[in-house]
């Protein structure tokens, strides 16, 4: 299992900031920390959580981790006994009643798809299968092979029925949750230590989305940097009771410049090129994973308008030459040190995507 850069950063700075403070005389005693981890939904889980004993924190960081398992179950495309496998896999001629969470983050897809024209579409599973050949360094699909998947997406053909049954209305639609399930995972865990009566924490799911709960004891928040692919811009978050997400495509192989990125665009049916690495911060983990990927498909120009129309929202765009663009509805990236909060009209939306 590999150590996450994000997380790594924030325990060096965490354990610098507990070793002095013990050491001063004055010191008052300091609250327990943890830091657990475990593989799962591809990636790691990271932990690191405060509470009032060393056993309560461990015990509500173990049940954490355990949440996170049992939504592989319900949310992963790649085991066939999960809840979201059976409804691909489904005859699509009727409604199927599927699981409350998956009922739910589907739901959540679908505002994120009509926010963003449907640049955010979990129904592009057909194209990201298409593509995996090439993804791996293989053939490319032709542009026949393109059109005829390209049939099977959009998210206008998934519809919720209440209370839990979802209809799909192509033969063929499948839900790919890539681009969401992993922060939806991060707040369900978050809810599971705020129970167990933990309120300071971060969690990690593979250094592409954090989720902090509070600040760590005496501090203004989690200190977080963010994916730099220039290594000239430094950006810098301090979460509390928020979230950051960033997507990137996947560089090219050193033996294959031309290798596929696994970020499709629904539109053009191919993967995405783009130049920017986006970080997003917003209030939950599965607000920041959808966003990020809608923003690096659609870009800073069309970006930074979506940002204004959603509360509490931030962005910033990155590219290897160092160039960046900035937006906010609120929040603060720093910049090299310094606060870079452009001037942004109040937000036109209505604040329901959280």
């Amino acid at each position: 299992m590999r150590w996450n850069k994000p997380l790594a950063a924030v325990l060096l700075w965490a354990s610098v900031v507990l070793a002095s403070a013990q050491a001063s005389p004055e010191a008052q005693p300091q609250a327990p920390f943890v830091h657990k981890k475990k593989y799962v939904m591809g990636t790691v889980f990271e932990i690191v959580a405060y509470g009032k004993s060393r056993l309560q924190v461990s015990e509500a960081v173990d049940l954490a981790l355990q949440e996170v398992v049992r939504l592989d179950d319900v949310m992963s495309d790649y085991k066939a006994d999960s809840a979201l496998s059976r409804l691909n896999h489904s005859s699509h001629s009727r409604p199927q009643r599927v699981p409350p969470d998956l009922y739910r983050v589907i739901g959540e897809a679908l505002q994120y798809s009509r926010l963003s024209g449907g640049k955010f579409d979990v129904t592009v599973g057909p194209l990201v299968n298409l593509w995996k050949v090439a993804i791996r360094g293989g053939r490319p699909p032709t542009s026949a092979d393109e059109e005829k998947v390209r049939a099977c997406v959009g998210y206008q053909k998934v519809e919720l029925l209440l209370p839990d049954r979802v209809q799909f209305h192509s033969p063929c639609t499948q839900i790919d949750l890539g681009a969401i399930g992993k922060g939806y995972a991060l707040d369900q865990a978050a809810a599971v230590l705020r129970v167990h009566g933990i309120s300071r924490a971060l969690l990690d799911a593979g250094g592409s989305t954090l989720v902090a709960l509070g600040t760590p004891p005496g501090q203004a928040g989690w200190p977080v940097h963010l994916k730099d692919p220039s290594n000239r811009v430094d950006p810098v978050v301090m979460l509390s009771d928020s979230s950051v997400s960033t997507s990137e495509q996947t560089p090219p192989s050193l033996l294959s410049p031309e290798t596929a990125g696994h970020i499709i665009d629904p539109d053009s049916g191919a993967p995405e090129r783009t130049p920017f690495a986006v970080s997003v911060v917003a209030r939950t983990g599965t607000a920041s994973d959808a966003l990020s990927t809608t923003l690096l498909l659609v870009g800073p120009d069309k970006g930074k308008e979506l940002v204004k129309t959603v509360v509490g929202v931030a962005a910033v765009w990155i590219s290897a030459d160092g160039k960046s663009e900035l937006a906010s509805s609120g929040p603060r990236i720093l910049i090299n040190g310094s606060a870079q909060r452009p001037a942004t009209s109040a937000p036109t939306g209505s604040g329901g995507l959280r």
